[in-house]
């Protein structure tokens, strides 16, 4: 089995879920007390958050890149970012390390490809939702990518940092982010990236008709099942 290698702490809930996620599908395929290889450097978040709020992504890059050079000295196999905006800077971190950076929105493009859609709605942080390093992957794969209105995504951006980052799940929120992806669905998105790792604890498939991509759980078991290749 290879060593996986988890880049994680942005936030700690979601770095959470990929542990769980991760465990559980190796489980599923081996049986018995299987469980995975895992190396863990969970970052402070607040040093991140800081360097996203003022733009310095090469810091923030800096930040990541060592950690992630310390996981290769440990003994991971491949790295996994355990969250969608850090993305931006995974071609600082591959340019770092030795090993590869297994890309979360390169896997769930490959999972649209697959389910044959055209075109999907993204929420995410507003980086995430307005810059192209996480559309520009999906649109290489011949998607096109949706997002909200201005003032929705501002909504989508404050649910996540003031409250799902910090572990609330608000009822009202829901209900904002339901309306949301309605309005994403009737401009023809035909599913929904939840393109940040922690709205997974906010809309889950049971809320709403329109098909949902947990970016967490595509990667999550992309990880495992490298593990196990």
């Amino acid at each position: 089995m290879k060593t996986i290698g988890l880049l994680g702490g942005m936030s700690w809930e979601s770095t959470a879920y990929y542990y769980r996620i991760i465990n559980e599908t190796v489980k599923e395929k081996l049986g018995g007390l299987s469980s995975a290889k895992c190396i863990l450097f969970s970052v402070n978040f607040a040093e991140i958050e800081k360097c996203q709020a003022g733009g310095n992504w090469e810091a923030a890059g800096e930040i990541l890149t060592q950690a992630a050079q310390s996981l290769e000295r440990a003994g991971a196999d491949f790295i996994g970012i355990c969250t969608n905006t850090m993305h931006k800077v995974a071609p600082q971190i591959q340019q770092g390390i030795n090993i590869p950076v297994v890309h979360l929105a390169s896997e769930t493009a490959k999972v649209l490809q697959a389910e044959g859609v055209t075109k999907v709605g993204l929420l995410g942080t507003k980086f995430t939702m307005e810059q192209d390093f996480y559309k520009q992957v999906i649109n290489d794969h011949g998607i096109d990518v949706i997002i909200p209105s201005e003032q929705d995504r501002q909504v989508v951006h404050d649910v996540i940092y003031g409250e799902l980052c910090l572990g609330n799940v608000r009822e009202e929120s829901r209900n904002h982010y339901l309306r949301i992806i309605d309005d994403l669905a009737n401009n023809g998105a035909q599913g929904l990236i939840l393109g940040c790792t922690e709205i997974c604890m906010l809309v889950e498939h049971k809320h709403t008709s329109v098909p949902l991509l947990n970016t967490t759980e595509i990667h999550a078991k992309r990880l495992a099942e490298m593990s196990m290749s």
